[in-house]
């Protein structure tokens, strides 16, 4: 029961996104898409079809953001993927925002954080957002080697923005990703996400 009132939760929130085309479902093949990197590369999701993979959405403005790079998140992206995982960090905040970067600049504060993701990835129209349901930042996904999306929510169990609480948590992406590599299902495969509401551009922007 939950996991369905979870599904319409998210199918009726992409139904009211102009830009959203199909609906993320924890369980379902994962929407495939296609976004530019910071450094003008086309990447798209079913490149990586065979692999897991790590959506992160991502801004520098947001103190839970800075929270998990401060207490190295880095860490946590190189262990993953020197194991073949791939790792997405995706910015979805419209330009018109404060705290909007533009590709160099936000190239730049992830070279500053010594940040490893596979790609640093421009949404600024929103699309894949929305199509993923993404609210806040951090929101966290991971999308299985068949294409499934295997976990929807928050980066770790404690809600805060206290840089002291990183270690006393559970580390939702880190115990989703072992569990898959060990041939195993997501134990906690959906939860509420926490952090900054995300600054989509309006349907009429």
């Amino acid at each position: 029961m939950q996991r369905r009132l979870f599904a319409l939760t998210i199918a009726l929130a992409a139904f009211g996104a102009h830009t959203a085309v199909l609906a993320a479902t924890v369980g379902q093949p994962a929407p495939d898409f296609s976004l530019t990197d910071v450094n003008g590369k086309t990447v798209r999701l079913s490149d990586f079809k065979g692999k897991h993979v790590v959506l992160e959405w991502n801004n520098p403005g947001c103190p839970f953001v800075r929270k998990h790079y401060q207490g190295n998140l880095q860490a946590l992206q190189k262990e993953f993927t020197a194991k073949g995982v791939v790792w997405l960090a995706i910015n979805s905040t419209e330009d018109a925002s404060a705290d909007y970067k533009t590709p160099p600049q936000l190239a730049r504060w992830m070279a500053e954080q010594k940040a490893a993701p596979t790609a640093v990835l421009m949404d600024e129209e929103g699309t894949v957002g929305k199509a993923y349901n993404a609210r806040v930042t951090p929101h966290m996904y991971i999308v299985n080697a068949q294409g499934r999306l295997a976990f929807a929510g928050a980066i770790d169990s404690i809600p805060s923005a206290r840089v002291s609480d990183i270690d006393k948590a559970t580390n939702f992406v880190r115990q989703g990703l072992n569990e898959l590599l060990a041939g195993k299902p997501v134990s906690v495969a959906q939860n509420q996400a926490y952090g900054c509401s995300i600054k989509y551009k309006s349907a009429a922007g």
